[in-house]
């Protein structure tokens, strides 16, 4: 039996608590099964951007022409593309364990592990126990039951990241912001794209303008199939078939999709039934998400969760904002302060991208807020004329009475960038819109789009 003051489980953000308590004198272990840094710098956020790019450049170059540019070809070296990722993503993450491996304190553990009682975990060979337990241990894809597909040798995004053969035909099973950001990186580079959503739009949880904006895009550049799902997968040789039916129940809206591969990107299942947390008494919701108070603390006194473990926000930089409050309320439990969420952004790195933060419209108009719109499209702005942005627009959602920002919602051109103006003026003050129109903003950049839908309410 080995004992600590505190047990980290995961390498992902967990890896922040690890190391600043033990700084402060904590004998910490790290537990971690596979490589360290995470889902984001393994199989998540940095390889995913990192191909993207190639898939970006692409897109410039497929629009030169726009601009009096003429490109007379170019060819695509896929294998080139995934391993100069994949060399980057190792090395650092090799870098990290090697780091980790020379210090004792906080202690590796390279080792599944499972509770087998209260705050005691089985790794390997190893018995250890602690009185802090941090459950960083992120989630994996989650997999749909449909016949024939555990079969079939479909690859999730962890696959879909390493592969080093370009698909000639991708069937791609979801519609959210995994599926959407992959198909671009297929598609731009070459790929015949096959996506079968269940909803009636793509990426359904953005706002419903931007949502269907993006669906009409997509749609004209892939094969688009909203309002079926998979009933069906086999495979015939190097062949998948995939059969899918109308929702609707219109058994004349079946159709057989062909591909040589297929990607299961339906969402993500958290990993606490892999670590039986219910041995150490901690309960999860019915989705497996571990159930926390708002200092991140469960129904265990000293059982701390965040991330995809805990399931508030999907996104590394919300892990990260997490990892800070068990820190700090670790650290000093008896003036703990509970995690502050306001203006949590995303974003989607399709082509357009995609920034999102705060309230959608369809959610206040569910709530009967009375709140004002704010839109402005790119190519009515001096840059968005320059680069050709004829799709892209920013929506802000305001309260009507007081002008504080409740939501924005941009499609386009360094969407990603673009909101991070509205973040600050969301936190800054009242988190009113004034924040963004007293501002002078540079002319002609393209941050003019956000002044001026800030400014053009409705």
């Amino acid at each position: 039996m080995q004992r600590f003051d505190l047990i980290v489980i995961g390498a992902g953000s967990g890896l922040d608590v690890a190391n600043g308590l033990a700084e402060q004198g904590f004998k910490v272990a790290i537990i971690e099964k596979g490589p360290l840094g995470g889902t984001c710098l393994n199989r998540g956020c940095i390889p995913s951007k990192m191909l993207i790019h190639s898939a970006d450049v692409v897109e410039t170059l497929k629009s030169a022409h726009l601009f009096g540019v003429k490109v007379d070809g170019f060819s695509i070296d896929f294998a080139s593309i995934v391993k100069r990722v994949s060399d980057s993503v190792d090395k650092d993450s090799k870098a990290i364990e090697e780091a980790l491996k020379h210090v004792q304190n906080p202690k590796l553990f390279k080792e599944e592990c499972i509770f087998i009682g209260h705050k005691t975990l089985q790794v390997g060979e190893e018995t250890l126990q602690a009185d802090k337990i941090l459950i960083a241990s992120g989630g994996r894809p989650r997999i749909p039951n449909i016949e024939g597909l555990k079969e079939s040798g479909f690859i999730t995004s962890e696959e879909a990241l390493r592969l080093k053969i370009q698909p000639k035909v991708l069937t791609i099973l979801g519609g959210g912001y995994i599926a959407a950001e992959l198909a671009h990186f297929f598609g731009a580079l070459g790929t015949e794209i096959n996506i079968v959503q269940r909803h009636p739009i793509l990426i359904p949880n953005e706002d419903e303008e931007v949502a269907k904006a993006f669906t009409q895009i997509f749609s004209k550049r892939y094969n688009v199939l909203t309002g079926y799902e998979p009933v069906k997968v086999s495979r015939q040789g190097e062949n998948y078939q995939v059969t899918v039916k109308s929702v609707n129940g219109n058994q004349n809206k079946s159709k057989t999709l062909t591909s040589d591969q297929l990607l299961v990107a339906t969402g993500i299942t958290p990993n606490s039934d892999i670590l039986d947390v219910q041995k150490t008494g901690v309960k999860t919701n019915e989705k497996g998400y571990v159930q926390t108070d708002e200092y991140l603390e469960t129904n265990v006194k000293g059982i701390f969760a965040l991330g995809d473990a805990v399931g508030h926000y999907l996104f590394k930089h919300s892990a990260n904002l997490e990892a800070e409050y068990n820190f700090y309320n670790m650290l000093d439990p008896e003036n703990r302060t509970p995690v502050d969420y306001t203006a949590m952004p995303h974003a989607i790195f399709t082509y357009p991208q995609i920034a999102g933060v705060g309230k959608t419209e369809q959610q206040l108009r569910a709530e009967n807020a009375d709140y004002a719109v704010g839109r402005y499209n790119y190519i009515d702005t001096g840059m968005g004329q320059a680069i050709e942005d004829q799709t892209g627009f920013v929506k802000i959602l305001l309260n009507r009475k007081t002008g504080r920002i409740l939501g924005c919602h941009i499609m386009g051109t360094d969407a990603p960038t673009l909101i991070h103006e509205v973040l600050v003026a969301m936190k800054t003050g009242d988190g009113s819109v004034k924040n963004i129109t007293r501002v002078v903003h540079i002319h002609p950049a393209l941050s003019e789009v956000v002044d001026r839908a800030a400014a053009n309410i409705q």
